[in-house]
């Protein structure tokens, strides 16, 4: 399979050869990782539990974090799902990648459909599933919103939406989320939305898409999953959880699927990652520090605050020789969006990701800042 250089790879091929400003110290905005400390909470669950280590884990995952996934759809979504409907997996990179493979196998030709720029693990999943592409395109004179193009989405098997947006940082709502489900019901295609910044609001919650499909009369989640991860909200990617929650005949059959990828999580990780899940008072307190980078953002650079995420979208004029040029004179890294899509979109923009505390998070702005004026 020919799969597409990954970003961050197309990052030090552009900067190898390029000698940074030591006089700076080296900050990097690329890697949307948070940077603050894993709770202490979550790392006692851990460790008190390595004794497992000698345990084989389930692939459909121990009670006690099926149990906690589902506290916490239930409270901050207000969703009762039941044991059929949600799957917890391996962080959600994987299950990105091989949702898709299996849902598409037997479908002749298949079609895949996502936003454009995007998380590039949808397009290496698109070329392993032998899937032909169509895009969402993003940018400004769409507001950074996926536009349904009906006679796109009937020749559609599997759409995925992303909101909260990486990397954009745009954000759906209620009606547009609704609108979306009514389409995947008209035209019978799976939709998917990847919500793993869904938590990361600065003002008022947002709803998932499972909201909206009980809201568009769809209780059944027929045609819709989500998927989720603990990575953003926890600041705990390495503890790798995630689910994928919706429709119970699609997820009934990919749970056997999954019996033979053997990508189960190890047993401590699975109990620190049913606390973190069962917890929200801590994402709070995660929530206010990216709120604090937003505001530094707006103040240094006069973007606008997102409503979600923890990435700024920023217009640039020349994207590439902009990231070259924070590289070289401010000792700063920064991803240039063209990396991140295709057929020009993305191009004159370079994301950041606001993830250090906030007085690193203002040092890399006021170099930002500096390298615009020049």
């Amino acid at each position: 399979m020919n799969f597409e250089t990954y970003p961050f790879e197309k990052l030090n091929q552009l900067l190898e050869g390029v000698t940074p400003n030591l006089t700076y110290e080296p900050l990097s905005l690329t890697i949307g990782e948070p940077q603050f400390d894993t709770p202490q909470f979550i790392l006692d669950a851990l460790c008190n539990n390595a004794a497992l280590l000698n345990k084989y884990p389930k692939t459909a995952g121990e009670d006690i974090l099926r149990e906690g996934i589902a506290a916490y759809l239930r409270n901050r979504f207000d969703l009762s799902l039941n044991d059929a409907q949600i799957i917890p997996t391996f962080g959600t990179r994987e299950v990105l990648f091989n949702f898709p493979q299996f849902l598409l196998h037997d479908i002749k030709d298949p079609v895949m459909v996502f936003p454009n720029p995007f998380y590039q693990i949808y397009e290496g999943a698109a070329k392993a599933s032998r899937a032909k592409v169509l895009y969402l395109n993003l940018n400004s004179q769409n507001n950074f919103q996926p536009e349904a193009d009906e006679e796109m989405l009937q020749k559609a098997d599997l759409v995925i939406l992303n909101s909260p947006n990486n990397p954009t940082s745009s954000t759906m709502h209620m009606e547009a989320l609704k609108k979306w489900v009514r389409l995947a019901l008209k035209y019978d295609f799976v939709l998917l939305n990847d919500e793993c910044y869904i938590d990361l609001y600065l003002d008022k919650p947002l709803p998932s898409l499972l909201n909206a499909s009980i809201e568009a009369g769809n209780e059944e989640f027929k045609n819709i999953v989500v998927i989720n991860s603990i990575s953003k909200r926890s600041s705990a990617p390495g503890l790798r959880s995630g689910f994928i929650a919706g429709h119970k005949q699609i997820l009934e059959k990919y749970m056997v699927y999954r019996t033979y990828v053997g990508c189960a999580s190890p047993l401590p990780l699975q109990y620190a990652a049913a606390a973190a899940w069962a917890d929200q008072a801590h994402v709070d307190s995660f929530r206010e520090k990216y709120r604090k980078n937003f505001q530094s953002a707006k103040e240094i650079l006069g973007v606008e605050m997102p409503e979600a995420t923890f990435y700024i979208w920023l217009k640039v004029e020349d994207e590439i020789g902009f990231t070259v040029k924070l590289y070289k004179d401010y000792n700063l890294r920064v991803l240039p969006g063209s990396f991140l899509g295709r057929r020009e979109e993305g191009k004159g923009y370079v994301r950041l990701a606001l993830v250090y505390e906030e007085a690193k998070t203002v040092q890399a702005l006021k170099r930002i800042k500096s390298a615009l004026e020049q």
